[in-house]
């Protein structure tokens, strides 16, 4: 039984279906009573109130749909709406003809009401889609075509169709209201169409557009052959055609609209305007009319006149904004052709020709130099934080390089996050000192989409003189900036003979490094961390050696640099981590408790910005066996202010337990900010505090610091420890734990291990600090 209703549910008419067949009904009845009346009054209006109930049914299901968009939902509402007075409109016109005996032309103020309701409901759905038209002169020139387009519509249908009919009734008052009103709805219609054709199709779904066109034009064609054909009719209304037409049309543009949807098909995109030859049409249409006006002496030819005049100043108008458009454009082009789109500084080809003249003019001796900036860690702003970020970044670099700078010198972006400066008047070592201006510039954090950023940046600086061709200087001037880089970067370096050839050994050495990385030329050493109070090893410091096959030991100060400056800091920091972790676990096996206890290892602001680095960093220690609380790393105060909003990654790390130390404190100009802000656990005194000549200023500040220390509730390293008497003093002061020469230089795994077995067995759990140094003679 359920299968058979089923089915018979299936086989039954939809609204479509049920509305079409109410529309050919209207038609044959229409057509059966042309000439005279042969069926009932009822079979000519009961298809209009049935029609307008079913369509505004089916619009309001449609408008409550939650998978069509927001203005798509918007336009069913407000027609659903307009339907609704329609349905009032026809219920109440057909009651009136059919119950009480009016006649067909004779429409009420109520159903005048519904009718007119309905008319502004579908206009006012049309018009509230947005229009998809950009900037003020192609909203203006869309404006002026559809304008004239309405005005020389208005002229034909006041002219051959309002007028006759004024005119038969004898202009009486009410025949000037319903003829003037009639051309308002048809203007209003028109106007609704040609908001339709240029935005419908941006947010409703192919199809909308012509059915709701159909049954608005045959509101105007029923409307017409009533006013021409079924005067001497009272019987025939044009709404007994109109309306159910009207409301199949709308059934069927909503039935599109769902099929749209139910493929996944989305509103087409394409922004339309009209056609460019439309308004020209419309007022040659109008100019024609007049001629044949003035020929037959046609009473509306001194409106046509004045009409023509208006239509011929609003298309001359309409040309003069196409041509300042046109101006504009040619000027935005030429804009683009020599400036950059982003931050609107000059771009590459601008930035020659303005230091090719400054070239030409130096034979006068006039100097000229060129500052080639580039940003520090830019590459990973973007894979972090994203290319929005990067890009809003390099904006307010832009704007604070442009406003360090005098009117007479050029700021130009080459690319990437490159920027460069002419610097005309200025010798060599005044454009140095104006590029360190420029480095004080960008110190101050940057405010990027929600981020607050670091800027740190490199400059070359190189001067030039007549006879010169830019690209030779800008050459000079990247060879200085790599220099810059070289030593870490945040400086200006000015260039010099024979920097290309360091510049030349620093990338052989990059090249040669990542080959180092695979081939095993990377070993480590570990400088023990000991405690002053009884000299028993906590525990060591782990730092990176290469042993070059050529070249023998390359100090790190010669490969951290370009391991940092080419992203090999990143395989490097996991291999130095993973070997120290492997070593300290060795140990922990083999001495016990007699070897380090803890391993220090470095770690830099490019790895902690790697997304990846914490889950390497558990993966190692998963991977040895070695707990997190026997790792140290340590960042260095320059790491953790380049760290910005990355420093989420150090409090991942010492949520897993792994121990975070602040080496070199007290080097730095954010010190007490980054205790604050930072998560550690240790503090490691920089070796000037310990090896300082000035002995109250030598006392002084390693006392600061260890008060510091306690009131934050942090261990205390001192480094640079070289002798006997700097071991004694920081002990007196109260620390804890050193490092240095005087208890031991770096040493090979080996040579800790014999170390720990040359040091005599504790009696009482620790060993004396002589003797930890005397087993290191």
């Amino acid at each position: 039984m359920g299968k058979s209703t089923a089915a018979i549910a299936r086989r039954m008419p939809g609204p479509a279906g049920i509305c079409a067949f109410l529309a050919l009904m209207a038609l044959v009845a229409t057509a059966v009573n042309l000439e005279h009346q042969r069926t009932p009054t009822v079979l000519l209006w009961i298809t209009l109130p049935v029609s307008a109930l079913i369509a505004l049914a089916s619009l309001v299901a449609i408008a409550r749909r939650d998978d069509l968009t927001p203005v798509a939902r918007r336009f069913w509402r407000h027609t659903a709406i307009g339907t609704a007075f329609a349905a009032v409109g026809a219920t109440v016109n057909a009651y009136d003809c059919v119950v009480g005996g009016a006649a067909a032309a004779d429409v009420s103020v109520v159903a005048g009401i519904g009718y007119a309701g309905a008319i502004v409901g579908n206009l006012w759905a049309m018009a509230r889609l947005p229009l998809k038209v950009s900037g003020r002169g192609s909203m203006l020139r869309v404006g002026l075509d559809g304008l004239v387009v309405l005005l020389a519509t208005g002229s034909y249908s006041w002219h051959f169709v309002t007028r006759p009919v004024v005119q038969e009734a004898g202009f009486t008052p009410a025949a000037l209201v319903s003829g003037t009103v009639f051309l308002a709805l048809n203007l209003l219609a028109l106007m609704a169409f040609g908001k339709v054709a240029l935005a419908g199709r941006s947010h409703l779904a192919p199809g909308v557009l012509p059915m709701m066109a159909l049954g608005m034009a045959s509101g105007m064609v029923s409307s017409l052959l009533l006013q021409k054909y079924a005067v001497d009719r009272p019987w025939l209304a044009a709404s007994q055609v109109s309306v159910p037409v009207a409301m199949l049309c709308a059934v069927l543009a909503g039935r599109a609209q769902l099929r749209a949807v139910a493929r996944g098909a989305g509103p087409t995109r394409a922004v339309r305007r009209l056609p460019v030859w439309l308004p020209y049409l419309a007022i040659v249409a109008v100019y024609a009319l007049l001629v044949h006006m003035v020929a037959v002496g046609d009473s509306d030819a001194l409106l046509f006149v004045v009409l023509a005049g208006v239509l011929t100043a609003l298309v001359a108008t309409r040309q003069q904004t196409v041509f300042r458009e046109n101006a504009n454009l040619v000027a935005r082009l030429d804009h683009g052709a020599t400036h950059d789109t982003l931050t609107g500084l000059p771009n590459r080809a601008l930035f020659t020709e303005r230091l090719d003249e400054a070239l030409a003019a130096s034979h006068t001796g006039r100097p000229v130099s060129v500052a080639l900036i580039d940003l520090d860690d830019f590459k990973a702003v973007n894979d972090t934080l994203g290319h929005g970020v990067g890009d809003a970044l390099l904006i307010a670099v832009a704007d604070r390089l442009a406003a360090a700078v005098r009117k007479e010198d050029t700021v130009a972006r080459l690319g990437g996050d490159e920027f460069v400066v002419v610097l005309d008047g200025m010798d060599p070592d005044n454009a140095s000192a104006a590029a360190g201006r420029l480095i004080a510039a960008l110190a101050e954090p940057v405010v990027a989409g929600d981020h607050e950023l670091l800027v740190r940046a490199s400059i070359g600086v190189a001067g030039g003189h007549s006879g010169e061709n830019a690209a030779d200087l800008l050459r000079r001037a990247d060879i200085a900036m790599y220099a810059a880089k070289h030593h870490g970067g945040s400086n200006v370096e000015q260039y010099t003979e024979g920097m290309a050839a360091s510049i030349a050994d620093s990338a052989a050495i990059g090249a040669q490094l990542q080959h180092a990385i695979n081939e095993g030329q990377m070993f480590l050493e570990y400088q023990p961390i000991v405690t002053l109070d009884g000299g028993r090893l906590k525990g060591v410091e782990a730092l990176v050696r290469w042993n070059h096959p050529a070249r023998g030991i390359v100090p790190p100060i010669e490969f951290i640099p370009v391991a940092e400056r080419t992203g090999l800091i990143v395989p490097l920091g996991d291999w130095v981590l993973l070997e120290a972790c492997r070593q300290l676990a060795a140990w922990r096996d083999e001495l016990g408790d007699l070897g380090p206890g803890i391993v220090n290892v470095n770690v830099s602001a490019r790895q902690l910005r790697d997304p990846g680095y914490v889950g390497r960093v558990a993966a190692t220690l998963s991977e040895t066996g070695l707990p997190p609380h026997r790792l140290t790393l340590e960042i260095t105060e320059s790491t953790a202010v380049a760290l910005g909003e990355s420093v989420g990654a150090l409090d991942d790390l010492r949520r897993m337990g792994i121990r975070i130390a602040l080496d070199d404190f007290g080097t730095g100009q954010s010190t007490l900010t980054l205790l604050h802000e930072l998560p550690v656990d240790q503090l490691k005194l920089d070796r000037s505090f310990t090896q300082g000549t000035d002995t109250g200023r030598r006392d002084t500040m390693p006392s600061a610091v260890i008060a510091l220390a306690e009131a934050v509730g942090l261990d205390l390293v001192a480094e640079g420890v070289e002798n006997r008497d700097q071991a004694d003093r920081l002990a007196v002061l109260g620390y804890q734990y050193a490092q240095g020469y005087h208890f031991a230089r770096p040493l090979s795994p080996d040579a800790v291990t014999a170390m720990v077995a040359a040091l005599p067995k504790p009696s009482s759990g620790e060993t004396g600090a002589a003797d930890l140094t005397a087993a290191l003679v």
